[in-house]
């Protein structure tokens, strides 16, 4: 089954377990062009202040939604969480980020209820703790990630979109053939495979990964899914107050003060079962 099904099956379960609440709003980033990271990410917030990201300009309608600078059009306000996490199956575009916006939200939602708090990330690699004798593989080119994985004496492979950035660095390399993923007994990947519908294909496309790190602000949803299908870590983002992150969100400037980083690994992770046990 398609992994966003499995998703809204979980939280479906979550759902009959209880009321949950509504969709208290959209938040979307500058409609100027982003000049960092913060400027990329929508998050839709619930009424118990859940909150939860998605990149938001994965293509035009998306960006059309951040130039429109609003979600009237949309019935958001006081809206159905759960309904709006289906748009993540079931829309297209702009939609179908906003529903993984939601789907990211109930799951910070379930995870407070059930007192589950996600470990700090020790580096900002995926815990990938890279040696000379690794092969790592990149999935979305991660800019400020090269430079440690490089110095490392790991060889290091970037698989992306774009071919204009195809070519050979210093020390490593960026391809657009996936295929050359196949050799890498690490992997490191942005949570965008989860939007644009690619993880499980580029999963297939790493047969020989021990670990494969799925990490980004979009990765808040729930694990389960993911480490069934071979993912080992999630690295997400974890809002530690609220009105900061709100402000720093819609001036498009950085979060960081306003939330941490998380690691949740395959090992240490209790589980939905466990969680919906706590409730």
């Amino acid at each position: 089954m398609d992994i966003t099904h499995d998703l809204l099956s979980l939280l479906e379960r979550f759902a009959a377990r209880g009321a949950l609440p509504k969709v208290r709003g959209l938040l979307l980033p500058p409609a100027a062009p982003p000049t960092s990271i913060a400027g990329e990410f929508c998050a839709i917030e619930l009424d118990d202040g859940s909150l939860g990201l998605s990149y938001v300009l994965l293509d035009e309608s998306s960006r059309r939604l951040v130039a429109g600078r609003g979600d009237a059009s949309l019935g958001l306000e006081g809206a159905d969480a759960l309904a709006v996490a289906r748009w993540f199956a079931e829309a297209p575009g702009a939609r179908r980020a906003i529903g993984f916006a939601a789907v990211n939200a109930l799951t910070r939602c379930l995870f407070d209820r059930a007192g589950f708090v996600p470990g700090a990330s020790g580096d900002s690699i995926g815990m990938l703790a890279p040696q000379a004798a690794d092969r790592i593989g990149m999935i979305g080119l991660f800019p400020p990630l090269v430079k440690s994985i490089v110095q490392a004496g790991a060889k290091l492979t970037v698989v992306e979109l774009r071919s204009d950035l195809a070519g050979e660095r210093d020390g490593w390399r960026v391809t657009t053939d996936r295929g050359e993923l196949a050799d890498c007994n690490k992997v490191i990947a942005t949570s965008t495979l989860l939007l644009n519908g690619t993880l499980d294909d580029m999963l297939a496309a790493c047969p020989n990964a021990g670990s494969f790190a799925l990490i980004g602000p979009g990765a808040g949803c729930l694990p389960d899914p993911l480490f069934t299908r071979g993912v080992t870590l999630v690295g997400g983002t974890w809002i530690t107050d609220r009105d900061a992150f709100r402000a720093a969100l819609a001036a498009g400037s950085s979060w960081t003060a306003a939330a941490r980083k998380t690691a949740i690994a395959a090992r240490d992770y209790p589980g939905f079962e466990a969680l919906l046990g706590r409730l």
